[in-house]
């Protein structure tokens, strides 16, 4: 829970020390890379330490992955400029990856199928307290110590985190047939290929235009570099991305499921922060408050599924839940404008306990239907559609609120329409400091900024819809459970009701 805590922390930390960085090392052009270095460096090691994982075991795995984490966090502590620190920010991210995917499937490992859904719901309430409380930490620090302390606070926990690791985490002897090979061809071309997907997906309508030479330069080669990762991964004798994962109709719909809910989490995660502050006018506190309720759901939700998909089975939990989820969504443009902060608020409490529902039993679900060697490859493999359906939805919504915004300021009044901020970054700005502008201006962006959030969240209420309809259509009925030691009844019963499970491994 501690390497969790880590990687949740660094995820969020730094957001609210920018200011700080870049009066001290300059940079302001690119600083929007040290998100975005340490995204893509977690995203694209997921199936590679997935892989490892399974073959050489968690244990290895994990340590390496810390002490990776470790030294990065240090070289960012002593990062003498911009491009140093986002440099070891991408070295962080190679060691956050181990930690993120690994941890899950060591969960999976330790816990027999009744115990699971409270072990993930612990470590779901760790991910969630720590990435909420990220930003007034990396705050509180870079205020009243110094910036380099939001990396340096990461020693001491992450050498208790290796010390609990190397001490108490035992694994059992497993022999293998063959001595285990890597595929590292198969693991380059991965890693060129998400590079070259996310760097477009985060840059593109930021540095430069969607259909502008870089982008259609970078979204050509990473189909390039994906047909070369089929080529290899079809030839290897152990690839880092199997075909079963897409073959198995259980892990491609939660592959496809996942990837749904990374895309519709942008909505609450980053234009919810922009509509509490600059439509309600709360400050930086309260409008995290208004999202950081639904952590307080969550989890109680995730902990509670198990007596949900024990009656119902692992897809109509997950589809009660999805549903659920895109009817909250859809509610959202329908609250009043100026609104009260408890009613945003409200529907991010319904949300988490609604997403609580969704997500859990899928993960369960597929680490319940592999065998201990390919649990680490299935779980990375739902773990990296997930983040990368976070950036297409970064990408994507942040084109439709800006889209909005554009529409809504050419159609301003004369009289308020010259000066008006062009972007929803720059709107933002100018709502934090309304001296400028004047009541009636000032009133017409706050219209103009909740409209954007108000089709962000229709968009976002589509992906829900759309994961429902993967879980309906693409998803088997029962979920194939591999019978486990010590997982009881529970899974007898999962296992009995599917002719699938004497042979999960053969599912097509």
């Amino acid at each position: 829970m501690l390497a969790m805590a880590l990687t949740a922390l660094d995820s969020t930390i730094i957001s609210t020390a920018v200011p700080q960085i870049v009066g001290d090392l300059g940079g302001f052009s690119v600083f929007s890379w040290l998100f975005s270095g340490y995204l893509l460096a977690v995203t694209v090691t997921l199936p590679v330490y997935g892989k490892l994982s399974d073959t050489f075991g968690r244990k290895p795995v994990l340590v390496a992955g810390t002490i990776v984490f470790l030294v990065g966090s240090l070289l960012c502590a002593g990062a003498w400029n911009m491009a140093s620190l986002i440099a070891f920010r991408i070295v962080q991210g190679l060691g956050g990856g181990a930690l993120q995917g690994t941890i899950q499937v060591v969960a999976a490992d330790l816990y027999p199928l009744k115990e699971r859904p409270k072990i993930q719901a612990r470590l779901s309430s760790v991910w969630a307290l720590s990435a909420v409380t990220g930003p007034a930490l990396g705050g509180v620090l870079a205020g009243y110590a110094d910036w380099r302390w939001i990396f340096l606070i990461n020693l001491p926990i992450g050498a208790l985190a290796l010390t609990l690791i190397v001490r108490h985490l035992h694994e059992p002897v497993r022999r293998r047939a063959t001595r285990p090979r890597i595929d590292w061809a198969g693991a380059l071309t991965i890693f060129a290929c998400g590079g070259l997907l996310l760097t477009a997906l985060v840059q593109g309508g930021v540095a430069w235009g969607w259909l502008s030479a870089p982008s259609l330069a970078l979204l050509t080669a990473s189909a390039g570099c994906a047909a070369l990762t089929v080529w290899i991964e079809r030839r290897a004798a152990e690839p880092i991305i199997p075909g079963w994962v897409w073959r198995r109709r259980t892990i491609s719909a939660v592959n496809l499921a996942l990837g749904a809910l990374g895309l519709l989490m942008i909505a609450p995660t980053v234009f919810l922060p922009t509509y509490a502050q600059s439509v309600l006018g709360l400050g930086p506190i309260p409008a995290g408050f208004v999202l950081s309720v639904m952590t307080l759901s969550w989890p109680i939700s995730a902990a509670l599924s198990s007596r949900v998909y024990n009656r119902v089975g692992f897809r109509k939990c997950s589809m009660i839940g999805i549903g659920a989820a895109a009817l909250i969504l859809a509610a959202f443009p329908l609250l009043p404008y100026p609104g009260a902060a408890w009613q945003p608020a409200l529907i991010m409490l319904l949300l988490g306990a609604a997403l609580g529902l969704f997500q859990l039993p899928l993960i369960v679900g597929v680490q319940s239907s592999v065998d201990w060697a390919e649990r680490g490859t299935a779980t990375a493999s739902i773990l990296f559609c997930r983040q990368v359906g976070q950036s297409i939805g970064a990408a994507l919504f942040g084109a439709v609120a800006n889209a909005t915004l554009a529409s809504r300021l050419a159609d301003a009044p004369p009289g308020i329409r010259d000066g008006l901020p062009g972007d929803l970054d720059s709107i933002s700005h100018a709502l934090d400091h309304p001296g400028a502008l004047s009541a009636r201006a000032a009133d017409y962006l706050r219209r103009a900024v909740d409209n954007a959030v108000d089709h962000v969240y229709l968009g976002a209420a589509s992906a829900a819809v759309l994961a429902l309809l993967v879980l309906l259509f693409l998803a088997p009925r029962r979920f194939p459970v591999r019978a486990e030691a010590g997982s009881g009844t529970e899974a007898e019963a999962e296992s009995a009701a599917d002719p699938l499970t004497a042979n999960p491994a053969r599912e097509t």
